[in-house]
């Protein structure tokens, strides 16, 4: 069984992550959405909510779980037995920054990390953007999952 962790903070998930998972599942058995807790980090939502979005939109897709957890990513991987770790690029700075994280995760371990291009539409969406545009009152709507807009 091929498993996937698709790791982040998820505050709040964004279409392009939503994208990114519905384009995990056609590769993999099981993606396990990890929504990782950092104590020094000030969330806009809360874990369960951030947590009870992700379940909502893929509530119907029996190929997706969604969990918490503290610690490093490849340590989850080891506990879930998951051998890749799924990550989506949005542009160059991406790239750059997930390709340290990769190598320093397949130095420490086996694990491979997958990377998915964001579809063109969702390329610019980011949950800080979203998180800015819900602060100063906008219209999110078209770049986050229903769930989160409810």
């Amino acid at each position: 069984m091929k498993k996937a962790i698709f790791p982040g903070s998820f505050d709040p998930i964004t279409n392009g992550h939503f994208d990114i998972i519905k384009r995990g599942i056609s590769l993999f058995d099981e993606v396990i959405v990890a929504i990782g807790v950092n104590a020094d980090k000030k969330y806009m939502f809360s874990l369960e909510d951030r947590k009870r979005f992700i379940e909502e939109s893929f509530k119907d897709e029996p190929k997706v779980r969604v969990i918490t957890y503290t610690g490093l990513t490849i340590d989850l991987c080891k506990k879930e037995k998951a051998e890749f770790i799924l990550r989506g690029l949005r542009n160059p700075a991406d790239f750059e920054f997930e390709k340290a994280i990769a190598h320093a995760n397949r130095t420490m371990s086996k694990i491979e990390t997958v990377f998915l291009l964001t579809a063109a539409r969702t390329s610019f969406i980011s949950s800080s953007i979203v998180r800015d545009v819900l602060r100063n009152g906008g219209d999110a709507s078209k770049m986050v999952p229903d769930a989160v807009i409810k």
